[in-house]
């Protein structure tokens, strides 16, 4: 019923927009979250552009693990993936949509199997602390999928359908339409697959393992007139997977969750305020079935809703001072979490001033009411320097946090309400080389944590959460960048990477699943109607346990892709890849495989 609604609604929105009068009119492109361009001046952001969207699979985890110095740990294909960014753990990466934080409140991280990267219009990635701006978990950095409205006369439609290896499917919709008063963004995915890969060396296959899933994310603008502008967002995710078990232990569980996220936002702008006011509805469930047969299972509900007031206030044509104050309130209910409730008022103020063309600098308090835990007084501070068109350096340090999980807190019998929120601070030299076409990035960082949380046995051998590590964070990300044209057509090349060491200060070791090495590399060849694209992966070896005694080796992984683009009056794109060339045996989580050589066919259609 969920797939014939939201069909429905596709042929719906795509008959009322295709009946509007032409009228010329000047493009404007409003981005909700505006707070990453405006406010992050001294931080490193990679923009992930639509083309590079389209040109790797659909799963958040492939698209940010082959473009990014981001580790994932995923429990094989399509299972629970969670991120390492910058040596700390996936509760202390924010994701971010469209300015609101979505991370679970049962664990406080995001599963990033659950997002489709195609329901977006882009999607970036911010380094280093951002709690200020956007609350707990902020410490890594930020994921953020990002909207915009094009206040334009146009209609465009986008379908892909893709075939791969292992029975997988897929079917991507997007419709963009819009005029001078209304704008429209609606995507939706739909993906499914047998999952049955063999594990390399084993004599085995994932069994278990088929998932299935839909989302559906759009974007709706009204502008009321020059200053006021109404937008409606929203996003959905149902799937169903089968969780993968060891190569020892076959499992024959399930795994259903639904997620839904609805904001309503309202713009004023004139010449000296931007106001912007933003109710926000968040929901997530989940059930799962130890035996898939059976009808037993746990589950748990949340729901958040966030109250939010943004005001812009240009003080001067080079001071911006930025007031935001918010409410949060969360409440969640489960098989083994009782029923909760979590209120949080937050007071910001942000400040920008350009001293002149070449030095700008940014400044930021934060501080949070709540009952559950005492809140730290949260800074960020960054100054940028552009002394020649060669070269600009940026330096930021920054206090962050992330705040005790509902499963950390309330887990019946287990959880622990006495938590303390973990604390970082932060310091990120960011340099940055332009010669001609190329463009180098430079960026070593620093990080001090406690009062980190971890669950451990207590002295009757029960595991619980307490607030037990210090740990120390240091190393560099470099990026590099570079464009040529030439007769025989467009190169470009894209090169991150990143030397992590993240210490238990206690035992002096490096923290599990953490590489010292990470690597992502592509280029891309363009001539006249074809692309040839490669792309080069490598992960450095990770500790298993926290003694450092087991490891998993590190791995290389290649990927090639050919798309040809189809001259025609409805534009067509035909696109074959093959992932892991060298038919590689590897693993990112000990004991469970991924996938040999594999093959994926795509059809694009823009008409």
């Amino acid at each position: 019923m969920k797939f014939i609604f939201v069909l429905f609604i596709f042929i719906y929105t795509s008959i009322a927009f295709s009946q509007q009068d032409s009228v010329v009119k000047l493009k404007e492109v409003v981005l909700i979250d505006s707070k990453l361009k405006t406010f992050s001046l001294a931080h490193s952001i990679f923009n992930l552009s639509d083309s590079i969207i389209q040109r790797n699979n659909t799963s958040l985890t492939d698209l940010l693990r082959n473009n990014t110095t981001i580790y994932f740990k995923e429990n094989g294909k399509g299972m629970v993936s969670s991120p390492s960014f910058r040596g700390t753990t996936a509760q202390q990466t924010a994701v971010i949509w469209n300015g609101i934080n979505i991370n679970s409140q049962f664990n406080g991280q995001t599963d990033f199997n659950t997002i489709n990267s195609f329901d977006f219009n882009s999607i970036s990635v911010r380094t280093g602390g951002g709690s200020v701006i956007y609350g707990s978990g902020a410490i890594g950095g930020t994921i953020h999928l990002n909207s915009y409205l094009n206040f334009e006369d146009r209609i465009s439609n986008t379908l892909r359908l893709n075939y791969g290896s292992y029975s997988t499917l897929g079917l991507h919709y997007k419709l963009d339409v819009g005029s001078d008063k209304i704008s429209a963004n609606i995507n939706f995915s739909r993906n499914e697959s047998e999952n049955d890969y063999e594990y390399i060396g084993y004599n085995k296959k994932n069994e278990n393992g088929n998932y299935q899933n839909n989302s559906f994310n759009s974007l709706f603008g009204y502008k009321i007139n020059e200053k006021n502008v109404l937008k409606f967002a929203t996003h959905f995710f149902d799937g169903e997977r089968f969780f993968s078990g060891t190569i020892a232990s076959p499992s024959k569980s399930k795994y259903q969750d639904f997620n839904t996220r609805n904001l309503i936002e309202w713009k004023f702008e004139n010449n000296a305020i931007i106001s912007t006011t933003q109710f926000a509805f968040l929901t997530e469930k989940y059930k799962y079935f130890e035996n898939k047969n059976s009808d037993l299972f746990s589950f748990g509900e949340a729901k958040n809703a966030v109250f939010k007031y943004d005001l812009v206030y240009k003080v001067s044509s080079k001071i911006k001072i930025n007031p935001i104050v918010s409410h949060t309130q969360s409440t969640g209910k489960g098989t083994n979490v009782l029923k909760i409730n979590r209120d949080i008022t937050s007071f910001s103020f942000l400040l920008t001033h350009k001293i002149d063309k070449k030095l700008d600098y940014e400044a930021s308090v934060r501080t949070e009411i709540t009952s559950n835990y005492e809140s730290p007084i949260l800074y960020s501070i960054g100054v940028k320097y552009n002394p020649s068109s060669f070269y600009s350096l940026a330096i930021n340090s920054s206090k962050n946090f992330r705040i005790p999980s509902f499963n950390d807190l309330y887990w019946e019998g287990l959880g622990n309400p006495n938590l303390k929120p973990e604390h970082s601070l932060q310091y990120e030299l960011n340099n940055i080389f332009k010669i001609k076409e190329i463009e180098i990035k430079l960026s070593p960082f620093y990080t001090k944590l406690k009062d980190m949380l971890r669950w451990v046995p207590n002295a009757s051998g029960v595991w619980q959460p307490i607030n037990t590590d210090k740990v120390k964070i240091y190393g560099v990300e470099t990026a590099l960048t570079w464009m040529k044209k030439t007769r025989i057509g467009l190169f470009q090349f894209n090169g991150n990477y990143a030397y992590t060491e993240s210490i238990n200060e206690q035992t002096d070791k490096q923290l599990i699943y953490v590489p010292y090495h990470k690597l992502s590399t592509g280029l891309t060849l363009n001539v006249k109607s074809i692309n040839l694209n490669y792309n080069y992966v490598f992960n450095g070896k990770v500790f298993t346990s926290s003694d450092n005694f087991y490891t998993l080796k590190e791995y290389g992984l290649s990927n090639a892709s050919l798309d040809y683009t189809m001259g025609t009056k409805i534009k067509g794109i035909i696109s074959f890849q093959v992932l892991n060339l060298e038919n590689k045996p590897y693993q990112n989580v000990l004991s469970r495989p991924m996938p040999g050589r594999n093959y994926t066919i795509n059809l694009t259609l823009n008409f």
